[in-house]
């Protein structure tokens, strides 16, 4: 569904992507893992077109997305995509019901009185009651406030969700819980998910497919049991979580 073909973004004169190519297949889970600085929440803006790339191609269908200037038409390419954003970002001067149905007046048509429906529905779906609805994002935990911002993704029915640090913050019993939920999703729904994150625990669990993106450069693509095996150094420190390592020599060089 979607091909990222020589992807580059420079920042004046600081390169974060320097040659991203890569696959996301149709219907399944990709986990985008790098440490802090690695370019992960950069690539997936630009998969977006929240940034747009310095040079390179993101095929959507086989359409260039890059190649488009008319922000009418980027703006119905962007319908197809949910972006589940690091913090939630929900509004807090609205109700959780409010913030669930927000897109819904710019992105689609479906009329004022389908919303509480909606509601009711999106919420149903991430593991949440109805009553939450009148609540503010003030009285919820950080949990209750990643679901949220989930059913408001869902509630506009995006063919694709990026998850950008979905259980950053999170303790480890919710963030499995998230994990859950986006191994349901994609059951229920037959969504295609792009997980941007640093938690191995979570990649394993929920991906179909991972890419290991190291200083703007993708270092490995395959199934978790590639990561697993895998023999390259980099890669491997990552996935076990060990300071010893190029990675950890590389940063006292530094």
């Amino acid at each position: 569904m979607i091909e990222i073909v020589h992807l580059k973004k420079s920042f004046g004169e600081k390169q974060v992507l320097k040659d991203v190519s890569l696959n996301i297949p149709k219907g399944k889970t990709t986990c985008i893992l790098g440490g802090s600085g690695s370019g992960k929440s950069t690539l997936i803006k630009c998969l977006i077109g929240l940034l747009e790339a310095t040079s390179g191609q993101i095929l959507v269908d086989g359409r260039d997305i890059t190649k488009i200037k008319s922000e009418v038409k980027l703006a119905a390419v962007r319908r197809r995509f949910g972006y589940l954003f690091q913090e939630g970002a929900l509004f807090d001067s609205m109700t959780v019901g409010e913030n669930v149905t927000f897109g819904l007046k710019y992105l689609t048509d479906a009329p004022s009185s389908d919303y509480p429906r909606i509601i009711r529905e999106k919420l149903a779906l991430v593991g949440l009651k109805e009553d939450v609805a009148k609540l503010n994002p003030s009285e919820l935990s950080g949990g209750m406030k990643k679901r949220v911002s989930l059913a408001r993704v869902l509630a506009v029915e995006p063919e694709v969700i990026l998850y950008d640090e979905p259980t950053t913050g999170l303790d480890p019993i919710m963030s499995d819980i998230i994990s859950d939920l986006i191994i349901e999703l994609k059951a229920k729904l037959g969504v295609t998910s792009v997980v941007i994150t640093h938690d191995m625990h979570s990649a394993f669990k929920i991906a179909d497919y991972i890419a290991f993106l190291y200083e703007g450069n993708i270092l490995l693509y395959g199934t978790p049991q590639d990561f697993r095996n895998t023999d390259n150094p980099y890669v491997k420190q990552f996935v076990t979580g060990s300071s010893k390592g190029p990675i950890h020599m590389k940063l006292r060089a530094e």
